[in-house]
C-alpha cells in the first residue's frame, strides 16, 4: 500500500489531523490504521470533557495558564502551555462546527470544574463526552472520500533506514520514516504501509498496569515503535493514576471511570466512616490534583487496611445528578450501589501518560518525516502531572499544526523505493498462549506493585531485574514464533514498562505524580528525562 498520508491510530489526534488534511487537499490519498473498529480509541473513553476558556467575563487565559503550570510542577515548557491555552477554543469550536454536542443551560454551555481548575471550563457532554466527541469525527471524516479508514489492522513496527541494512543507534543522525508494517488481523499477514508523511496518534500505556481505565488496546504500541526504531521519548515516569475508579470486587478491564466531575459536582471523599479526610492533605480537598487525590486515597488505604476509599453523592440532588452522569449512575446500581443512599466505592487506577514520543511545537519527533499526536506523544503541556481535560484539547491543537506544517512539505516529499516486504522465514505457529498471557499478567503485578503511585529505589530495582527476563523471554518469542497481536502488544508492554522505571530510576525527586521514598521532598532537579 502506497499513500501520501498514514495515520496510526483513529482517536481525536488521528482524526482531527485526517480531516484537517483532507479538508484543503482532496488530491491527497490519507490512510488511518485502527487497531480493532473505527469507533474504539483512548479518546472514546474521556468521561469529564476538554477544556477550554469559554466564559471570558469571568476566565481568562492567564488563568488556565496559571492552572496548568501548578498542576505540572515545574516542568511544563510555558511556551507549548500558552500555545494549547490560546490556540484551544477556535480548535475546540471546530469540532461543534463538526457536530460534537456539549450540554448547555439554555443558551450558554453548561462550563464544569475539576480538580485543579480555578474556574468553570470543561466543557462536557453528559459523562461521555469522549464517545461524543468519537462520534461526530468518525459521522465528519466519512464526509471526505480520500480519507480511508482500516480496521483490524495493528501497526507493529515503524520502518526506517534500518530495514535497508542500516546499521542504527540513537547517535545515528537523520533517521526517516517510511512508513510501517502492520498485522492484518482479518487474514494474519503482514502488510507493508509506505507513505512520504506517518503521524503516531496510538494513545496511552495503562494496559501496563493491572487497574487501569484505559480500554484494552491501550497497550504504548506508539511509544514502544518509536523508541525501537532509536526515537527519542520523555518524561515517562510521570503516570498519572486518576483517583477514583470504580472498586468493583468481582473485577473490571478496564476499571469504571468515576470522572473527576463529580467531585466538581459536589462529591465529597471520605473514609469508610464516612469521614473526610483530604484536608489533611490540601486545602483544595477533593478538588486537589490528580496526583495529590491519588497518593492521599493510596495512603488511606494504607492506614485503613483498605481496598477502597469512598466518594460521597448523597447530600446531591439526584435529578441533577442523574442529568450529568448518568452512565455512572447507571454503573454503579448495576453492580448494587444507589448514589443517592450508599457511598461509591472508589480506587486510584492508572489513566495518562504525560510522557511519550518527544515532540517539537508542531509535532515532530525526533525521527524525519514522524509526526506523534495525542496521549503517545509528549509536548512539554503536561509536564509532571496533567491538568484535568487538557488532554483532548492538546490532541485538537497539535492535530492542527502538525496538518499545517504536513501541507507545507507534502508535495516536496517522496515514497521510498526499495523497502522490503515483512520476512517472516524461520518462525512457527506458537504452541502455547499461556507462555504469552502469564507473561502479561506477571508484568502487570509487577508494575503495580514495584512502580505504582508510590515508589522506591528498592522496589524499582526489583522491577528492572524482572522486566530484564521478561524481555528476553518474548524477544526468543517474538523471533521464533509468527506474529499475533497478544505477542505484539506483551513486547510493546514489556517496552513501556522498561520506560517508565528506567525513567522513575533517574529522577531522583519527588515531583509531581512521581512519588519516592528515598527522596520525599522536592529537589531542584527540574529537567526532563529522555531515553
Amino acid at each position: 500500500m502506497k499513500t501520501d498520508i498514514l495515520v496510526i491510530g483513529g482517536g481525536i489526534a488521528g482524526l482531527s489531523f485526517a480531516i484537517k488534511i483532507a479538508q484543503k487537499r482532496s488530491d491527497l490519498r490519507i490512510d488511518v490504521l485502527t487497531k480493532t473498529v473505527e469507533n474504539e480509541s483512548n479518546t472514546r473513553y474521556a468521561q469529564g470533557g476538554v477544556a477550554a476558556v469559554w466564559d471570558f467575563d469571568k476566565d481568562s487565559f492567564q488563568k488556565h495558564v496559571e492552572d496548568t503550570l501548578d498542576a505540572g510542577d515545574g516542568l511544563c515548557k510555558q511556551s507549548i502551555v500558552e500555545i494549547v491555552v490560546n490556540e484551544g477554543p477556535q480548535r475546540v469550536q471546530e469540532i461543534i462546527d463538526w457536530g460534537t454536542r456539549f450540554d448547555k443551560h439554555g443558551e450558554d454551555y453548561d462550563l464544569g470544574r475539576e480538580g485543579g481548575h480555578t474556574e468553570n471550563r470543561i466543557l462536557h457532554y453528559k459523562d461521555l463526552t469522549g464517545w461524543e466527541i468519537q462520534r461526530a469525527l468518525v459521522a465528519e471524516s466519512k464526509r471526505y472520500a480520500n480519507i480511508h479508514i482500516h480496521e483490524h489492522y495493528f501497526a507493529v513496527d515503524i520502518i526506517t533506514q534500518h530495514h535497508l541494512g542500516w546499521n542504527i543507534t540513537r547517535l545515528t543522525p537523520d533517521i526517516e520514516c517510511y512508513g510501517c508494517y502492520a498485522l492484518n488481523k482479518k487474514t494474519g499477514e503482514i502488510e507493508t504501509f509506505l507513505a512520504k508523511t506517518t503521524m503516531m496518534a496510538t494513545g496511552g500505556t495503562g494496559q501496563v498496569y493491572k487497574n487501569t481505565t484505559n480500554p484494552v488496546i491501550a497497550t504504548g504500541d506508539g511509544i514502544a515503535m518509536v523508541y525501537r526504531a532509536k526515537g527519542r521519548v520523555s518524561d515517562m515516569e510521570f503516570v498519572q493514576f486518576h483517583p477514583t475508579a470504580l472498586y468493583n470486587p468481582s473485577g473490571d478491564n478496564p476499571n469504571f471511570l468515576v470522572s473527576e466531575a463529580v467531585r466538581g459536582f459536589g462529591g465529597i471523599l471520605k473514609t469508610p466512616d464516612g469521614k473526610e479526610f483530604m484536608e489533611k492533605y490540601d486545602p483544595r480537598k477533593s478538588l486537589a490534583p490528580r496526583d495529590i487525590v491519588a497518593r492521599a486515597i493510596d495512603s488511606e488505604m494504607k492506614i485503613w487496611g483498605s481496598e477502597c476509599m469512598y466518594l460521597d453523592c448523597r447530600h446531591l440532588d439526584k435529578e441533577a445528578f442523574y442529568a450529568h452522569f448518568p452512565t455512572i449512575y447507571d454503573k454503579c446500581k448495576s453492580i448494587g450501589i444507589d448514589p443517592m443512599t450508599d457511598m461509591i466505592p472508589v480506587v486510584p487506577a492508572c489513566h495518562y501518560q504525560c510522557g511519550g514520543i518527544l515532540v517539537d511545537e508542531i509535532g515532530k519527533s525526533s525521527i524525519k518525516n514522524l509526526y506523534a499526536c495525542g496521549e503517545c506523544s509528549c509536548t512539554g503541556l503536561h509536564g509532571a502531572n496533567r491538568l484535568a481535560s487538557n488532554s483532548l484539547l492538546e490532541a485538537l491543537v497539535f492535530g492542527h499544526r502538525i496538518a499545517n506544517d504536513t501541507l507545507e512539505h507534502i508535495d516536496s516529499q517522496e515514497i521510498k523505493k526499495g523497502i522490503p516486504n515483512w520476512n517472516a522465514a524461520g518462525t512457527t505457529d506458537p504452541q502455547e498462549m499461556v507462555l504469552i498471557t502469564q507473561s502479561t499478567k506477571e508484568l502487570k503485578d509487577l508494575m503495580s506493585y514495584y512502580v505504582g503511585i508510590v515508589r522506591s529505589n528498592v522496589r524499582l530495582k526489583r522491577a528492572l531485574d524482572r522486566l530484564f527476563i521478561l524481555y528476553r523471554e518474548t524477544e526468543d518469542l517474538y523471533n521464533t514464533t509468527t506474529i499475533s497481536p497478544q505477542l505484539c502488544e506483551l513486547r510493546n508492554l514489556v517496552t513501556i514498562a522498561y520506560l517508565i522505571t528506567r525513567s522513575a530510576a533517574t529522577r531522583r525527586e519527588s515531583r509531581g505524580l512521581h512519588f519516592t521514598t528515598d527522596y520525599p521532598n522536592e529537589q531542584p532537579f527540574l529537567q526532563n528525562t529522555i531515553l
